[in-house]
């Protein structure tokens, strides 16, 4: 057992040791104060802290962005019980232990899930010293689970009201135009062609289910027998066309050798892993379903991320997120126009 003195009390933005370590002692079984609190993902998205007890146990702690947001934004609730409902498949997930909607405890809503072994490989310096085949099984293995998660029926895990099902890709092609309209700084003619071609080639919702939303090998947990041991950042997850997951993967796969519009898990290039074409192979051997529609669902995945960044983009120019003094303007803003060009690219290609 640890020397309960020896754990330093770590006070990161976004945390009220004070307040927390109580709420922590009370609501989490087995957890033992004084806690530290190191930071494992920042930024303006939600805040992710590994909290470490007095006996060395480990949990880790999700809470929404410093300062003002939506109050529909990152909806603590709802990830909760995602990831609540999720745990209830074989899909690999963190186990959700306990949430806490009293804004007095740390000034916004937060919850606690259990601490997964494992890495996240992003970039090829996260492969270092893993031999081919491990790298070649984790990319099975996240084609597997991504297949794992798309078999699963949202009303037998209780997540059957967690959006709307139907017309998922019409509804997305609508909501990311508008908010091109909205935000854009420049007319980019790639986006426009590529709005009327998708808007025009719609495929039939075949497959409807839970779509994570921004599922890659960045966002999950690699243990250490090569396979999948948690999948993570379930903000973005809803229920729709569950392609739409496949051709957002295959966005963040870059080949040795291929061009890459500025978006990609780099581990994806490391000696072993799988190509892209494998990956679809196994996706459609493992769910028996038909990928012949997959260029629809990577260029949309593509000309939605433009859509987003260009308004991130504008923001900065305008000064809305700070003073932007480690923002490369210009860099950001040739990779929408990069983005755009690989989304008409691919759109291009759809029969």
């Amino acid at each position: 057992m640890a020397n309960h003195d020896d754990i330093a009390v770590i006070a990161p933005d976004g945390i009220a040791v004070g307040p927390v370590t109580q709420w922590l002692r009370d609501a989490i079984p087995g957890a033992t104060p004084p806690f530290r609190f190191d930071v494992i993902a920042g930024g303006r998205s939600n805040l992710t802290f590994k909290v470490t007890d007095a006996d060395g146990n480990r949990f880790v702690l999700r809470r929404p962005p410093l300062g003002h947001v939506l109050a529909t934004a990152h909806d603590m609730g709802r990830e909760y019980k995602i990831i609540s409902g999720v745990s209830k498949s074989n899909v690999p997930v963190a186990s959700a232990l306990d949430m806490c909607d009293d804004l007095k405890v740390n000034g916004a809503p937060f919850y606690v899930m259990s601490y997964v072994d494992g890495v996240v490989l992003s970039t090829l310096q996260d492969t270092e010293g893993l031999s081919p085949e491990f790298m070649r099984s984790s990319g099975e293995s996240l084609i597997d689970v991504l297949g794992d998660l798309h078999a699963v029926n949202p009303d037998d895990i209780g997540l059957g009201d967690l959006g709307k099902k139907e017309d998922y890709c019409t509804r997305q092609l609508k909501r990311w135009r508008t908010q091109w309209d909205n935000s854009k700084s420049r007319e980019i003619p790639a986006i426009e062609e590529t709005h009327r071609i998708l808007s025009a080639n719609i495929p039939e919702q075949r497959y409807t289910g839970i779509v994570h939303g921004d599922y890659r090998l960045g966002n999950c947990m690699v243990g250490s027998d090569a396979r999948l041991s948690a999948v993570l950042d379930w903000e973005l997850c809803t229920l729709g066309d569950t392609m739409a997951d496949l051709g957002y993967v295959l966005m963040f796969w870059t080949e040795p050798g291929e061009f890459n519009a500025g978006r990609t898990s780099e581990s994806t290039l490391a000696p072993g892993y799988i190509t892209k074409a494998q990956g679809v192979a196994r996706y459609a051997a493992r769910t028996g379903r038909d990928v012949s529609s997959i260029d629809f669902y990577v260029s949309l995945a593509y000309w939605r991320l433009a859509c987003i960044s260009e308004g991130v983009y504008a923001r900065y120019r305008l000064g809305a997120m700070g003073s932007g003094q480690e923002f490369d303007f210009e860099h950001y803003g040739s990779g929408v126009t990069l983005l755009a060009d690989a989304a008409l690219e691919i759109a291009q290609r759809i029969k």
